[in-house]
């Protein structure tokens, strides 16, 4: 039987070229050779009956991988053939004196610097045996990949290598993440699906747990990200635990991981798993690099050209002991999000009126829900409108990062980024007033004229008014997103088997918005809408009246003016000790983090007046020719640098005290894990088993009233965990995995901020509890991975989340917390005489609560990549990679039962060509949905992206990359009383197309 040892490269630099430390035993050759493959970041393929019952000899301290190798091997009978730049074949020979400075040959054939290696696997399990030339022969066909299909490779053979059960996406090559956006690229990864906002990814859903489930690092510490977005999406300025992942440029990332299942070292906090970025860092990159990139990016929808440019320069010097790297990003992106909308609907009998009685004409029979009137059961759309929503967004981003080597076995790094996410929103919507039912006068109520009844007989898929008031809504929104870390790292070879390493870190990031809205009301008018031609966007019409004359509105009213502000300070410190001999490796740890979340926000003036002289023409062209035939219809707006030079909007803003709050978390805790293989025949079992322990300790604060109240709270959670990976064959690996995870609660349950006191009732009610423990679920995994053919993968996987406690609300009787007591007793509303004394009293709460489990989620992964390579000729540079999950829980917001990624290629180092394709299930947003619906829900996208690219010289390549080239829509709905299929907001955003030149030197 042959197999063999296959040890990847994670840099994509001449990795043999770098010193490095190594710490290996005199032992058997299979796991000597492992060993230095890792250590010295080269590939070494190795047929194990050539290496069977050898004994290599041990290599330490500081030196070059190619002469580590060679003193390895020396008097072995054993010696190295280059393959690559950075991969070696081992073969036999007659046993010989090792000649001075090293025996291991060289190769002619050697890559560009930065070109990334992996050395495909030469030997199959079940092959026949080979003499000596036939396996240098066939190392030597070994073949070099880069690109993308390189990238595909080396974040394969990453997966592999782990004990638990990851997902890694790389770059294929300096500042060339392989999508314009991080969550873009986590997307394609089994299991994971994200959310949009105006066209572009935003947040993710990992195993169908919420955002809120999956913590996210970068360069080793937890960190927040915040921005603002359309609440029409279902987004607001972020003051939760979702980490917005559109806030960074992804150029400044040159890998991310996803960890799936938990090991003791990890920290603990996501349920759902981690998200690990990384930074470009000099000691990557030997040498002094420069690379630069320049696109123009072009909108159907805008007709816009937008620039996006990226530097990154990075040099080691002082015999690669010194490194600086500094990268910049920068991107302009103009958005139109163009549609039509019911902003949901709903019927008078749900809505608590009824429709003026001016006997409509009727087509069709409505069915009984029980109203006194059946028309009254009948399902419309509250305020349907044109809708537009546009954005000029602006991205900056800065990475620096310095590494020292100050001694033999140390290593420092201090790494700095920064990101800066601008928004600059118009939204015009021109909104018909059908939000309540009834006679008309003073802008609401309608005459009814016409009814047509769907076939259901449950809602008015058309219908015509008189008297009907446009509310038409105009909305200036502008925020910004600062993010900022500092890290400074580090670790220290004490010994051959002794290493520590430690790191201290802050980052802070600061969301901004503000946001100014009217709404200009219109004379009564006829209206008429019609869904019979599209269950999107209805037929429209407004008889005699033009919405386009300022002659026809009356007044218009300041909707909102303020200011919200939300700022995240996270700081983390840890420290770890790892004592490894051989194939085990044991690592204690500890760590101590401090996250604060504080929201604030101020009310500005809420004038009226008269809108005549601040009107404008509708001042978007083309306005919905991406989304229906011949355009939506366009109407007047709000003109806001009219507004502005008014002096009608005051620049005074008051804070608004009781809107503010402040959640503070600090963790302190501890683990220890272990490590190790052993065989088991001709099998491989690598095991991991840890516990953590940590200790939260929670204060919440908030202005009640004129009363500051602060309420501190703590818990204490163990979290053990075990991970098998057994290697069947070199080709086929079996997983298993148990963890206990948990998730904290979402910060909106903790803040005490606005509490409602009702005093002659005795209820509470919107008030947050720091006492709230976490979520917590017992995680299972199994899996199987079979490594085919030069860079095939099958891998199947199945996983169960059982929550074991949850949070939901409920009614609870109790005493007022004494935190309130002062507050209560301030509050002019409070009187003894309610015999409401909190001292004494009990009170009905209506509030989160902790309770024995919940969402149970199960699910399967499969994953099938392909390279063509068994094809001849031009075909062998095709390839494809797929994955399909499917998840199921009984609590399933946020979740798509199902979900795929494909990803066809054709790649031959001078040029290449991909087509992407995500699909996700429809998912749900609220239970019960706004406005009597059983459910709200967001349609699944099918997502199409491409990329080409062409290489002009060494150097320099052209690039063309492709968004959303189907221009898919984007739509919520809801569910009516469960059964139907009622549009909320239909819009898209078109497809971007960029054009650019990459040069690389």
């Amino acid at each position: 039987m042959s197999s063999a040892i296959v040890c990847a490269a994670v840099s994509p630099a001449r990795a043999e070229a770098q010193v490095r430390q190594f710490s290996i035993e005199a032992q058997s050759a299979d796991t000597a050779i492992s060993q230095l493959g890792r250590q010295g970041g080269i590939q070494i393929v190795a047929a194990r009956r050539v290496t069977r019952a050898v004994r290599t000899n041990a290599v330490r301290g500081e030196m070059r991988a190619e002469e580590a190798l060679t003193r390895l091997l020396a008097g072995t009978g054993l010696t190295a053939r280059r393959t690559g730049p950075t991969s070696f074949a081992i073969i036999s020979r007659t046993p010989s004196p090792t000649p001075p400075g090293g025996g291991v040959p060289t190769s002619s054939a050697a890559a560009a610097p930065s070109q990334t290696a992996l050395a495909q696997r030469v030997s199959a399990p079940g092959a026949a045996p080979q003499d000596a030339g036939q396996e240098a022969s066939a190392a030597e066909e070994a073949i070099v990949v880069t690109g993308f299909r390189g990238s595909l490779a080396k974040a394969q053979d990453l997966k592999r290598r782990a004990i638990n059960v990851t997902e890694s996406i790389l770059a294929e090559d300096m500042a060339k993440m392989p999508d314009l956006n991080l969550s873009e690229s986590i997307q394609r990864l089994p299991g994971v699906a994200i959310s949009r906002e105006g066209g572009e990814g935003r947040n993710i859903t990992l195993r169908g747990f919420s955002p809120d489930f999956t913590r996210t690092t970068l360069n080793g510490m937890e960190v927040p990200a915040s921005s603002d977005g359309l609440d029409s999406g279902g987004f607001t300025i972020n003051a939760g635990r979702a980490f917005d992942f559109h806030v960074f440029a992804s150029e400044l990332f040159n890998r991310i991981d996803v960890q799936k299942t938990q090991r003791a070292s990890i920290e603990e906090g996501g349920i759902a798993g981690t998200v690990d970025l990384y930074s470009a860092k000099p000691f990557d990159f030997k040498g002094f690099h420069i690379v630069g990139s320049a696109q123009g990016g072009y909108n159907q929808m805008t007709r816009k050209v937008d620039p996006r440019a990226t530097l990154m320069i990075s040099d080691t010097f002082a015999n690669d002991t010194i490194g600086i790297l500094l990268s910049a990003a920068y991107s302009k992106r103009t958005v139109y999000q163009e549609g039509f909308a019911s902003v949901r609907w709903t019927s008078p009998f749900v809505n608590g009126d009824s429709w003026a009685d001016t006997n409509p004409t009727v087509t069709g029979t409505p069915t009984n829900c029980g109203a006194a009137d059946r028309l009254d059961c009948l399902w419309a759309p509250r305020l349907p409108r044109a809708d537009f929503f546009g954005n000029d967004q602006k991205r900056l981003g800065l990475t620096g990062s310095l590494q020292v080597k100050p001694v033999d076995g140390m290593k420092i790094s201090f790494d700095v980024l920064y990101s800066q996410l601008d928004n600059d929103r118009y939204n015009y919507n021109s909104m018909e007033w059908l939000l309540t039912h009834g006679t008309a006068g003073n802008f609401v109520g309608q005459t009814p004229l016409s009814f047509t009844i769907a076939p259901d007989g449950k809602q008015l898929i058309a219908a015509a008014f008189n008297d009907v008031t446009s509310w038409y809504e105009s909305r200036h929104q502008t925020s910004t997103s600062r993010f900022q870390q500092y890290v400074l790292s580090g670790d220290y070879q004490l010994s051959d088997t002794l290493k520590f390493d430690a790191m201290v870190g802050t980052a802070r990031d600061a969301a901004d918005r503000s946001e100014l809205r009217f709404y200009a009301r219109s004379v009564p008018h006829y209206y008429a809408y019609d869904y019979r031609d599209s269950v999107d966007v209805a037929k429209v019409s407004f008889g005699n009246y033009d919405p386009n004359n300022v002659a026809n509105f009356i007044d218009a009213t300041t909707a909102a003016n303020r200011l919200n502000n939300v700022v995240k300070d996270n700081f983390t410190a840890k420290a770890n000790l790892t004592f490894e001999k051989g194939a085990f490796t044991a690592q204690l740890g500890v760590a101590h983090n401090r996250r604060l979340v504080r929201y604030s926000e101020a009310q500005g003036d809420l004038p009226g007046f008269a809108p005549q002289k601040y009107l404008t023409s509708f001042p978007i062209e083309h306005f919905g020719d991406g989304v229906v035939d011949g355009g939506l219809p366009t109407f007047a707006v709000i003109d806001f640098d009219k507004i502005a030079s008014s002096g009608l909007i005051s620049s005074n803003y008051p804070t608004n005290l009781g809107a503010g709050w402040e959640v503070t978390e600090k963790t302190t805790g501890g683990y220890g894990e272990v490590s190790g293989e052993i065989s088991i025949g001709a099998m491989k079992l690598r095991l991991d088993g840890g516990v953590r322990y940590v200790r939260t300790d929670v204060g919440s604060s908030a202005v009640i009233g004129t009363s500051p109240v602060t309420v501190d709270r703590h818990y204490d959670n163990f979290l053990p965990s075990f991970n098998a990976a057994l290697n069947i064959t070199s080709d086929l690996v079996a997983r298993f995995a148990y963890a206990r995870s948990m998730t904290r609660p979402g910060l909106a349950a903790l803040n005490i901020a606005a509490p409602v006191f009702e005093y002659t009732t005795r209820t509470v009610s919107n008030l947050g509890d720091p006492n709230l423990k976490p979520y917590l679920s017992n995680d299972f995994d199994l899996g199987l991975e079979w490594y085919f053919g030069k860079g095939g993968l099958i891998a199947i996987g199945g996983f169960k989340k059982n929550i074991v406690s949850s949070l939901t609300t409920s009614v609870v009787q109790q005493a007022v917390p004494t935190e309130f007591w002062a507050a209560i007793y301030a509050d002019p509303r409070y009187s003894p005489s309610y015999n409401a004394d909190p001292k004494t009293a009990q009170y009905t709460f209506y509030k989160t609560v902790n309770s024995p489990g919940g969402n149970s989620v199960t699910g399967f992964e499969a994953t099938l990549n392909l390279p063509f390579t068994f094809l001849p000729g031009l075909l062998s540079n095709l390839g494809f990679a797929s994955n399909y999950t499917h998840v199921s829980a009984r609590d399933s917001t946020g979740l798509s039962p199902n979900s795929y990624n494909f990803t066809g290629y054709y790649d031959t180092g001078k040029m290449g060509l991909r087509v992407s394709v995500n699909k996700r299930d429809d998912y749900l947003l609220s239970e019960p949905g706004g406005n009597g619906h059983v459910q709200e829900r967001k349609y699944g996208p099918t997502q199409v992206d491409l990329s080409a690219y062409y290489n002009l010289t060494k150097r320099l390549s052209l690039n063309v990359q492709g968004i959303n080239i189907t221009n898919e829509k984007e739509r919520i709905y809801g569910t009516g009383d469960g059964s139907q299929y009622l549009v909320r907001e239909f819009s898209k955003t078109g497809a971007q197309w960029f054009v650019g030149a990459r040069y690389q030197f």
